[in-house]
C-alpha cells in the first residue's frame, strides 16, 4: 500500500525513501560468517560475489575488468568510452583529475568527441576474453543500433544496455526507434537493461525478455540530473517497487526470474548491504571502485551524462584512494568509513540477522527512520 502525501492543494506525491531512510532489523537467529554465501547467477553465468563493475572510464578499463573477473565479480566494459576511441587513453586520463572544476566538462566534452572505432571495441572484447574471464560490455540506447553487430561479432557473454532512463517503449517522430523487445528476442546473449525507477517501467524492460533490470539512474555521486532535468529516484523505494515487479512477472511468466540490480546511491557498505535487504540480487558499483589505487583516472570520477555534447547532467568527483581492488570488495578494511571490505560487510550482516544465501537474505525485516539524522 502507497502512501500519497498533499505536496499543494492541486498536487499530490508518494512518499519515498533512500537508503539512508531505512535499516535492517536484527532477528532471533544469528549464523556464523563463514556459513554465508554470496554467490549469484545470470543465465548460465556464475559469479562469486554480487557486485557489477560500472561501465565508466573512471572505473573500468580493459585491465580493471580483467581484475574484477579475478576476483569473482563482474567487469563491464563501456564500449562508448574512451577505450574504443583511443588507441591508449591513458595520457587523457591522467590529466583529469588536475583539471579545474570549471574546465573539466569542456575537457570532457572535447575528448569524447573523438568518433568510436569498431575495431577497437572488437580489440578490448578480445583481450578479456584472452584474459579467461565473463566477457560484458555496455552501449546506450542511442548507440545500440550502430555498434551492437561489432560487439556480438566479437563475442560477449553478458550485454547491458545502460542509460540514465531506459523504457521497453520509446517513442520519435525523428527516427524509428529501437524495438527493445525485438532486439533482446533476436540476440543469442542475455541482456541486462536499465535504468528503471518504478514498478511499471520495470516489468515493461521484464516483459522485453531482458535477463536483467538495473535500478536507478546510475551514478548518483557524479550525477546532476536532480538539479538540471528535476529527475530523481530514491532508491530504497525502486529497489523494492522492482522486486515487487519481479515477482508479479514471475508469476505472469511460469517462473522467469530477472534479475534486479541496484545502480545507484551507494556511499557506504551500509547502503550496499541493505539493497539486498530490499530484494536487489546484485550491486552495479561505481564511486566504491573508483577509490581503488587500479582505477584508471586515479580517483577522479564522472558518468556519461557528464560529456554530453549540449546538456551535460553530469560532474567529476575527486576521490583519494583507500585500498586495492580487493581490499574495497574483500578486505581487510583500515577505516571505519564503510568504503572497503563490502563483502565482509554483507556476510557480517547476513550473518547478523540469520541468512545463509542472498535469496533468503531478501526477506530481512527492515525498518524506515525518514526523520532520523544519520
Amino acid at each position: 500500500m502507497t502512501q500519497e502525501i498533499e505536496i499543494g492543494m492541486g498536487k499530490s506525491g508518494r512518499l519515498c525513501y533512500s537508503l539512508d531512510d531505512v535499516s535492517i532489523v536484527p532477528s532471533r537467529r544469528t549464523r556464523d560468517p563463514q556459513d554465508v554465501h554470496t554467490s549469484w547467477q545470470v543465465d548460465a553465468y556464475q559469479f562469486d560475489i554480487p557486485v557489477i563493475g560500472a561501465p565508466m572510464d573512471s572505473v573500468m578499463s580493459p585491465q580493471t575488468v580483467i581484475e574484477m573477473g579475478k576476483l569473482g565479480a563482474l567487469g563491464v566494459l563501456d564500449l562508448e568510452g574512451l577505450w574504443t576511441r583511443y588507441e591508449d587513453p591513458s595520457d587523457l586520463l591522467n590529466k583529469i583529475p588536475q583539471i579545474p572544476d570549471n574546465q573539466v566538462t569542456r575537457y570532457l566534452q572535447q575528448i569524447y568527441s573523438e568518433p568510436i572505432k569498431a575495431d577497437l571495441i572488437t580489440r578490448r572484447l578480445h583481450d578479456i576474453r584472452d584474459a579467461g574471464v565473463i566477457v560484458a560490455g555496455a552501449l546506450t540506447p542511442p548507440r545500440i543500433q550502430e555498434f551492437y553487430s561489432t560487439v556480438l561479432d566479437a563475442g560477449v557473454d553478458l550485454f547491458f544496455i545502460r542509460g540514465s532512463a531506459v523504457s521497453a517503449e520509446h517513442v520519435s517522430v525523428s527516427h524509428e526507434p529501437l524495438n527493445l523487445k525485438k532486439f533482446i528476442y533476436e540476440l543469442d546473449v542475455p541482456v541486462i537493461v536499465g535504468g528503471a525507477g518504478s514498478y511499471h517501467a520495470a516489468i515493461h524492460l521484464m516483459r522485453t525478455g531482458a535477463a536483467g533490470v538495473l535500478v536507478g539512474l546510475g551514478g548518483t555521486a557524479v550525477s546532476s540530473s536532480r538539479s538540471i532535468t528535476g529527475i530523481h529516484v530514491p532508491m530504497a523505494t525502486a529497489i523494492a517497487d522492482v522486486a515487487a515487479a519481479r515477482k508479479d512477472y514471475m508469476e505472469e511468466s511460469d517462473g522467469r526470474y530477472v534479475q534486479v540490480i541496484a545502480d545507484s546511491g551507494l556511499g557506504n557498505s551500509g547502503n550496499f548491504v541493505k539493497t539486498f535487504a530490499l530484494g536487489a540480487d546484485a550491486v552495479m558499483m561505481g564511486d566504491p571502485l573508483a577509490r581503488a589505487s587500479q582505477a584508471p583516472a586515479h580517483g577522479s570520477h564522472w558518468g556519461h551524462e557528464a560529456t554530453h555534447e549540449d546538456l551535460p547532467r553530469g560532474r567529476r568527483t575527486q576521490f583519494s584512494p583507500v585500498g586495492d581492488l580487493k581490499e574495497i570488495l574483500y578486505g581487510p578494511s583500515h577505516v571505519a568509513d564503510g568504503s572497503m571490505n563490502y563483502i565482509g560487510a554483507l556476510k557480517r550482516a547476513m550473518a547478523s540477522v540469520g541468512y545463509v544465501n542472498l535469496r533468503e537474505f531478501q526477506k530481512c525485516p527492515l525498518i524506515a527512520a525518514p526523520y532520523e539524522t544519520h
